[in-house]
């Protein structure tokens, strides 16, 4: 059983709405539904009456609700306590990472790290963008690593926390390769002929990217929904199929556009496509919790090598569950 269902039911318990609840923590619905019924599953019990709408609690949900409430209780004491016990000098530095980034970015990042800096031993949290935040916030990893867009930004507190600009990529439309080397579909398709479209579930953040793409296109893009997920590495795999135009950051298409797999589809334009900053994150050290001496030499290389800032932009308002 993971901590994140036990929340998730609570939410749901309180909302009454699967959607509403889906939303608030950040994740797809589908998503939220699965890890619902994952509980249920571990639990051998339905929690939820899914006969009825609005959504209400089974009565063995009733009965759940409050041991569920009470165990997050005694999770959050528990790592409190831990937490205040373990020693600074672990040699093992935690990341948390959205599933996009750790699958393309991270690890060509840390072999190069390590041979300029040294060995790492590193724990890699692969997360969606709001779980990743929360192990920030929540104190479950020493480093956030993730995108950043000014009209999609972390609500981070300024005050507490502070970033490292690593660089930037962009995400653009990918399709098939034909023997000629020619994408198989090519923006901006018309009404009549509308392209299929790979796209990401509902609130998935490189989701929200392509809503500006779309949005800000001053040639309208013309697309028919063929398929969903929440995954980029499950849109590359139908692009490669041939199923469609999917966009992906260049991190993703590196391999595949060397071994002409897939082309580019918007004709090498510029005009849909989003340039998203890759930024590291961690807490300020204080004298109550001064972190990790590996991360604090780790984090002193980079800012040399990139530049700091000692704070974020925006306050994130964390959720705090009832107890």
């Amino acid at each position: 059983m993971e901590t994140k269902w036990l929340e998730d039911f609570v939410s749901l318990a309180e909302t009454n709405s699967f959607s509403r609840s889906a939303e608030l923590r950040h994740v797809t619905q589908p998503a939220f539904s699965r890890r619902i019924q994952s509980l249920e599953a571990w639990l051998g019990s339905d929690l939820i009456d899914r006969t009825s709408y609005p959504t209400r609690l089974t009565h063995a949900g009733e009965i759940f609700y409050e041991q569920a409430i009470a165990m997050l209780g005694q999770i959050n004491n528990a790592r409190a306590l831990l937490r205040g016990k373990r020693t600074t000098t672990q040699t093992t530095v935690d990341f948390a990472v959205p599933h996009t980034l750790s699958l393309t970015y991270v690890p060509k990042w840390l072999t190069g790290l390590e041979s300029a800096f040294g060995e790492i031993n590193s724990r890699l949290l692969a997360l969606n963008v709001h779980d990743a935040v929360m192990s920030l916030v929540e104190g479950g990893c020493d480093l956030l690593l993730c995108y950043h867009h000014p009209r999609q930004p972390l609500l981070l507190d300024s005050g507490q926390y502070e970033m490292i600009s690593m660089g930037s990529e962009a995400l653009r439309a990918y399709a098939r390769c034909t023997k000629a080397g020619l994408p198989e579909f090519s923006l901006p398709g018309t009404e009549r002929s509308p392209l299929p479209f790979l796209a990401y579930a509902n609130n998935a953040y490189l989701g929200r990217m392509v809503d500006l793409i779309l949005n800000d296109a001053r040639i309208p893009l013309h697309f028919e929904k063929c398929y969903e997920t929440d995954m980029a590495e499950g849109l590359k795999m139908m692009a490669l199929e041939g199923r469609g135009v999917a966009f992906l950051p260049e991190s993703a298409v590196s391999r595949e556009l060397k071994q002409k797999q897939l082309a580019r589809a918007d004709g090498g334009s510029n005009a849909w496509e989003v340039e998203m900053e890759i930024r590291l994150y961690r807490e300020k050290p204080s004298t109550q919790r001064p972190g990790k001496l590996i991360v604090g030499r780790l984090w002193d290389y980079l800012a040399q090598l990139h530049g700091a800032h000692s704070g974020v932009e925006l306050k994130f308002a964390k959720k705090i569950v009832k107890k």
